[in-house]
């Protein structure tokens, strides 16, 4: 089975960088035009977590087939956060497992990234590992590492998978704890599990971290502690992150290892009929600035 590193090297070497996140909001998707019945729109116009779920997921797997149709030929990875499917219950969960599967009939050289933060110990850990990747079958997952290596542990047995550490996100509170001063004083927390990712924790080489791109400077500081390692940028669109900068600060020695994420900038780009053409053009026109900005870098 191909590795997680080499699909994603693969795509990097065709010059894409650009991730689609898979993040359907029920409230903001095309129905007229998902070829839903009448009585289905209704339902999931009025549906508030108690409504017909089944319709709600039916309109998501639908939604995603649509976006991913429009969009795999540009993009390095796609990447379904769990959150938006495991709100509509059972049939949520159905419809992300309909969707990677569909992902994977449409072009299997695409890697998947199941953003789930997962971090526990145990047991516990060994069943959102087998959840993950024996059941959905996914190529990479998003980890919380604040409890330490254990938390990876499980997830490192599968060797051939990614397992993506969150190190420095991009929500207004994440400085809370991420900037605390640590070492005396000569780094901050989030440089301190940046140089564990890449020193102690990635004997397998597969592993990956998350920075946010809404401080390009502190994704040069994670730059540089993880060498040439990939580093998954959300933040990129809605949450404001400069893909200019980005760029800038997260390209490696190659000139690649950026996995730029933009999940509601491109999904929902439009609520109309032209919603697929207008997901591609947003991936287009990322991929075109992310190509130029490369040959000033």
């Amino acid at each position: 089975m191909t590795s997680f590193n080499d699909m994603l090297q693969a795509k990097f070497d065709e010059g894409k960088s650009v991730c689609v996140g898979l993040d359907p909001d029920i409230t903001k998707l095309p129905l007229p035009h998902l070829s839903l019945n009448p009585q289905e729109i209704n339902l999931i116009e009025n549906w508030q977590g108690m409504g017909s779920r089944e319709s709600a997921a039916t309109a998501i797997v639908r939604f995603n087939e649509r976006i991913v149709d429009a969009t795999c030929d540009l993009v390095c990875a796609y990447k379904p956060n769990s959150a938006f499917y495991e709100r509509i219950g059972w049939n949520g969960m159905r419809a992300l497992e309909r969707t990677v599967a569909y992902i994977r009939r449409k072009d299997p050289t695409i890697p998947i990234i199941y953003d789930a933060k997962r971090g526990d110990i145990g047991n516990t850990n060994a069943g959102y590992a087998e959840l993950a990747f024996d059941v959905l079958g996914v190529d990479a997952i998003t980890i919380a590492p604040y409890m330490g290596s254990e938390s990876l542990s499980a997830f490192m047995e599968y060797s051939n998978k990614g397992i993506i550490v969150l190190v420095r996100t991009s929500n207004p509170g994440a400085g809370e704890f991420q900037d605390l001063d640590v070492e005396d004083g000569k780094e901050k927390l989030y440089e301190t599990v940046a140089r564990h990712v890449a020193e102690k924790w990635n004997g397998n080489g597969n592993c990956a971290v998350v920075v946010g791109a809404t401080k390009p400077e502190d994704l040069a500081s994670v730059r540089k502690a993880v060498g040439d390692m990939p580093i998954l940028i959300p933040g990129i669109g809605a949450q404001g992150g400069d893909l200019e900068a980005t760029v800038s600060a997260g390209a490696n020695s190659q000139g690649q290892g950026m996995i730029i994420n933009s999940s509601r900038g491109v999904i929902h780009a439009s609520r109309h009929g032209d919603f697929t053409q207008a997901a591609r053009k947003v991936v287009e026109v990322m991929n075109a600035q992310i190509a130029e900005v490369l040959t000033r870098v």
